[in-house]
């Protein structure tokens, strides 16, 4: 009969991903993680580093590793500790992968430059401290294509964009929650924001426009936290809970955020599932905290729509998790997506793979994909252009590159102010002090800098030298 030449098995080259955990040796252990309890993912990573937010006595405290530096991690290796509070969430910036900023319950925001060499003491000094949370600041994301722009929601129910340049706040988003803020996500240009709220709403807000363009009451029935995440072509994936507690994945177009386009039930847990999307495979992958399995969905446009691939399972329940960005992958080993999964006391890399038989860079599981240059500057984006990621070839692999600076330049409040008097002219001191003698000075200041780093970096081979003399006796 036709029916039986119907397709039964859907075709698709994610069919067979598969997760493997590295090696003991590729692991990084003696990490003291967190015990905040707070839904964040209290991990972050890029092609340079991970960060892992740590236990710390009194203030609030994250680790720092190169990403190869694996084993056991020195009990003396610093730490960045400039909030006077728990650290809640940590996320590094998108177009440098020596900048992350960290939001904490002391209620500020903090962004930090971390140089390519280990630093001998702890990092204490922010680049820039963003002040404006009147309650503990729990979630923090920057946009993903212009320069500079940073998010952050707080325990006040208020959303705030800053501009991490020029240190000041772009703008503010209140009256839009009226209770906790679960979380927020951008898509993939920037343009929209959506958030999960203790409200049991999901909100798509234009942030510009300051307003709400769409809204969903009770995408899931249970009074448990809800995600909700942006995946290609607008359309929205949640996570939740059924009223019978069972956990709930679910998927909605915007135009008609009524009815879902899928809803699945999937078991009964009580952890919130942390939604990882990859956009170049339409993949995501959930992540439950407390949970010790890693199952992933590929999301298309026959029905069901949401289509389980398969489950990652473990003995070990996860404390947190990091997603390493596409262009971080190793693609001559088939590697698709890289999570960081943190124990109590150690951090595991869990590599998910497509096999193929052939050495040759697979291009189609390897499209163009985000770089790390931004496609607009701060004003422009506030301004209400929009732009696509800047995408790069992964065909040679990614080298990441050298430090590059943050450099904030506050505004000066009185320049603001029409000059007083006729005068329009701003040469009044160019008598005191001409641009030459200006220049020697900050010439002057860029080598001190530099041989104070230099001399950093001394001491610390130095002290890993004397390291090795003493073999860890003191």
């Amino acid at each position: 009969p036709p029916a039986m030449s119907r397709r039964v098995v859907r075709q698709s080259k994610f069919r067979h991903v598969f997760g493997q955990p590295v090696k003991a040796d590729q692991m990084y252990e003696d990490i003291r993680v967190s015990k905040v309890t707070c839904d964040s993912s209290f991990c972050a990573v890029n092609p340079k580093f991970l960060a892992i937010i740590v236990e710390s006595g009194g203030g609030g405290a994250f680790i720092v590793l190169p990403l190869a530096k694996t084993g056991r991690v020195d009990k003396n290796h610093p730490l960045v500790t400039g909030h006077t509070a728990p650290v809640l969430d940590i996320d590094w910036c998108p177009h440098n992968d020596n900048v992350i900023a960290s939001a904490s319950e002391d209620t500020t925001v903090m962004v930090w430059q971390i140089p390519d060499y280990v630093p001998v003491r702890n990092i204490t000094e922010p680049v820039v401290t963003l002040e404006g949370h009147s309650k503990r600041v729990s979630i923090i994301s920057w946009h993903p294509t212009a320069r500079n722009v940073l998010l952050s929601a707080g325990c006040d129910n208020l959303v705030i964009l800053w501009n991490v340049g020029t240190g000041e706040m772009l703008l503010a988003l209140d009256d839009m929650h009226t209770d906790l803020i679960y979380n927020v996500g951008w898509n993939r240009n920037g343009s929209l924001l959506v958030t999960t709220c203790k409200d049991k709403k999901v909100r798509v807000i234009d942030p510009r426009k300051q307003q709400i363009i769409a809204e969903k009451t009770k995408p899931h029935d249970g009074t448990r936290p809800i995600r909700a995440i942006f995946v290609a072509d607008g359309k929205i994936f949640t996570t939740g809970f059924s009223r019978m507690s069972e956990r709930q994945l679910g998927l909605w177009d915007l135009n008609n955020f009524e009815e879902p386009i899928a809803l699945q039930e999937m078991d009964t847990s009580n952890g919130v599932l942390l939604p990882f999307y990859d956009a170049d495979s339409s993949i995501v992958y959930l992540c439950g905290k407390g949970d010790s399995s890693i199952r992933y969905f590929e999301i298309t446009d026959e029905a069901p729509y949401v289509h389980y691939l398969n489950t990652y399972s473990s003995k070990e329940p996860q404390r947190g998790m990091g997603f390493m960005p596409k262009r971080g992958l190793d693609v001559s080993k088939c590697e698709i997506a890289r999570f960081f999964k943190l124990h109590e006391r150690k951090c595991e890399p869990i590599v998910m793979t497509v096999p193929r038989k052939s050495d040759l860079f697979q291009d189609d599981l390897y499209p163009d994909t985000p770089g790390p240059e931004p496609a607009l500057e701060a004003d422009e984006w506030l301004s209400g252009k929009d732009a696509e990621p800047i995408l790069i070839s992964l065909r040679d692999g990614y080298v990441p590159i050298k430090n590059r600076e943050l450099k904030v330049v506050k505004k000066n409040i009185l320049d603001s102010k029409p000059p007083p008097g006729p005068r329009r002219s701003h040469s009044t001191c160019d008598s005191d002090f001409s641009q030459p003698a200006l220049e020697e000075v900050l010439e002057e200041i860029r080598a001190l800098k530099e041989t104070v780093q230099a001399q950093e970096k001394r001491i610390s081979d130095l002290e890993n030298k004397l390291g090795q003399f003493t073999n860890g006796t003191d």
